[in-house]
């Protein structure tokens, strides 16, 4: 199973490059003039805190992406959430890579695959479990694009219900660019 995911990792990976690559060249030859890197890149990402009785998390996600044109983006991103209560805690950290295509305005789809490195602990009964693994997570997303502003739901297909740092395999999200 791992040697299936990695060659799935490979695999997406190429297909990001190549079309990256392609969209730039595309955007080259067609007589566009030539702009500077930095000003097709913008940056953003997410920050969150909950809080209830006797429990604590917070999470924090900067991204940045490249505009290729009108219609392609792609970029990378890191993330971090630290999760605590009574009988629990845990941390993650990890990356991504994002591609986003947004074929008319205002819908938006985007893959984004993440790497975590999780660490978590549990007591039970007297007993502490300790847990540090590694845990892959693609999303398939489609959104509603407003500007900067983007709004949608996204879908992991890796997801493990037994693994997996999020509650389920659907998550809304909310995406700010600057």
């Amino acid at each position: 199973m791992a040697l299936f995911l990695s060659k799935r990792k490979g695999i997406l990976a190429l297909i990001i490059i190549f079309y990256s690559s392609h969209s730039y060249l595309v955007a080259q030859e067609s007589g566009v003039p030539k702009k500077a890197f930095w000003e097709d890149v913008r940056f953003g990402g997410s920050l969150g805190v909950n809080f209830s009785n006797g429990y604590f998390g917070g999470f924090i996600a900067p991204k940045a992406i490249y505009d290729f044109n009108q219609y392609t983006s792609a970029g990378v991103g890191l993330t971090g959430s630290y999760n605590n209560t009574s009988r629990y805690s845990s941390h993650t950290v990890g990356a991504s890579l994002i591609g986003i295509l947004r074929p008319f305005n205002p819908l938006q789809l985007s893959a984004e695959f993440e790497e975590h490195y999780v660490s978590r602990n549990l007591k039970l009964d007297g007993a502490n479990i300790s847990d540090d693994y590694w845990y892959p997570a693609l999303f398939l997303g489609l959104g509603y694009n407003t500007g900067p502003v983007t709004i949608g739901v996204r879908y992991d297909v890796l997801y493990d219900d037994e693994k997996s740092i999020y509650a389920n395999s659907f998550m809304p999200f909310v995406s700010i660019y600057f």
